[in-house]
């Protein structure tokens, strides 16, 4: 089985006692379903799973439900024998985005505090903001991802030894000696071609045969697309047009979404923001917005109208961009850029490890690829990604560090070199140490 860490956070929400109850969000087949069901069914006697998108499409049995005692009565029809008591059933109600009134419910179910609940589903950000009532204060989300990077090395024969010894090479700025440096970079390299999404991975430890991963990939990649008809009648097209646009938009020096290349006409982001909610809060595209004025907290300057999308498994890029062949990735091939690659799985390390992500962009001094909010030193921290040989060429991160305006106290550069060294406030990593920069 893989090795998920969200597996440890529904585990302790199940054993605190939680006064809220736990929603897990994220996009489809990235594992939300199994996981739960995993954990849920090891700590609780009684195990009840309600998909609510099978009853959408069949019995309906919990469309017109409103209240508890419905609830109950309709949940009994399926597995009354199993509903005892709160410490020893679960009900497990997955895709809850079918019926939004269920997530007002769930404050009244657990208010009654008869049975332990969790519950998962995808565009509950949407579904949230049409619902009647929210029940804030109720509910704890928690963001679900495709496999990280870690995640990824454990499937592949890691242990928590061997991580862990990484990581304190990482905190210690210590660079790994040149065996290990080479396996880590040829397994950051595997995870490109590979991804998160959990079909993908086990296919690969299963048969190793690259057809087998990209089917996998392709089907899901047309499934994300074809998935936004049902949810938005009205702007199904240009959602779909938008997204088939982010992987020939991350090939461009600027990797920025252009509003022109939607409808090739003049247009304005809020003519789009339907569109744009509809691809974040299903959770296929990871938003990055733009930042004119980096100063701490990002959030008080970020811009509405300038953000880069990119897809939230690196795995379906590179099927997309390269199809079957590997060595385009797994070689150094000076006439593949791979930089919007690179950048694609930073942005999902750290979306993934609970960061907001942002970016600099600014016509005079460049743009920085990605800048986040260091808490510990109440400051931005600049990011930049390297995947060529020139990665202590960064220009526009220079000058972001040289204004005396930001007070910039650090910047990141992540490359494939092996050496950790810090050089005018400049700390260099190589790109698989993304993995323990933990918000």
């Amino acid at each position: 089985m893989l090795y998920r860490k969200i597996a440890k956070t529904i585990e302790e929400y199940f054993v605190s006692g939680s006064n809220k109850i736990m929603l897990v969000e994220g996009a489809h087949q990235i594992g939300k379903t199994f996981i739960i069901r995993y954990v849920g069914q090891k700590h609780f006697q009684n195990y009840i799973e309600i998909n609510m998108a099978a009853d959408k499409v069949d019995k309906r049995a919990f469309a017109n439900v409103n209240n508890i005692q419905d609830f109950y009565f309709q949940v009994s029809m399926l597995a009354g024998k199993q509903m005892k008591e709160v410490n020893n059933t679960l009900i497990f109600i997955d895709e809850i985005q079918e019926y939004p009134q269920l997530l007002t419910l769930l404050k009244f179910l657990r208010e009654d505090n008869r049975y332990t609940y969790i519950a998962s589903g995808s565009l509950l950000g949407l579904a949230l903001a049409t619902t009647s009532s929210i029940p804030m204060g109720s509910i704890q989300i928690v963001k679900m991802y495709p496999l990280d990077l870690e995640e990824f090395c454990y499937a592949n024969g890691f242990n928590a030894t061997s991580i862990k010894e990484l990581e304190n090479h990482y905190k210690t700025k210590q660079s790994l000696d040149e065996n290990t440096h080479n396996k880590l970079l040829d397994m950051f390299k595997k995870y490109l071609i590979v991804g998160g999404l959990p079909d993908a991975v086990n296919s690969y430890l299963a048969s190793f045969n690259i057809h087998k991963i990209r089917d996998i990939q392709s089907e899901i990649y047309r499934y994300y697309g074809a998935d936004a008809s049902k949810y938005d009648q009205e702007h199904h097209l240009k959602i779909q047009r938008i997204y088939e646009l982010i992987p020939s938009t991350l090939e461009n020096k600027k990797k920025r979404i252009v509003l022109k290349q939607i409808e090739n006409k003049k247009s304005r982001a809020s003519e789009y923001k339907d569109e744009f909610d509809y691809l974040i809060n299903s959770g296929i595209a990871l938003e990055v917005k733009a930042i004119a004025n980096p100063v701490f907290p990002l959030l008080e300057s970020a811009s509405k109208n300038l953000l880069k999308l990119y897809l939230n498994d690196v795995g379906i890029l590179t099927g997309l961009l390269y199809q079957n062949n590997i060595r385009a990735v797994l070689d150094d091939n000076m006439s593949i850029n791979l930089g919007g690659v690179y950048e694609s799985i930073v942005a999902q390390e750290l979306m993934a490890h609970g960061y907001k992500l942002f970016y600099y962009d600014n016509r005079l001094k460049g743009e920085v690829d990605f800048i986040i909010n260091d808490y510990a030193s109440l400051s931005i921290l600049p990011i930049e990604v390297k995947s060529g040989k020139d990665y202590t060429v960064h220009s526009a991160l220079d000058n972001l560090l040289n204004s005396p305006d930001y007070n910039v106290k650090q910047a990141i550069v992540f490359s494939n070199n092996r050496e950790i060294k810090i050089k005018n406030k400049v700390l260099y990593l190589p790109i698989y140490d993304v993995m323990f920069l933990n918000n």
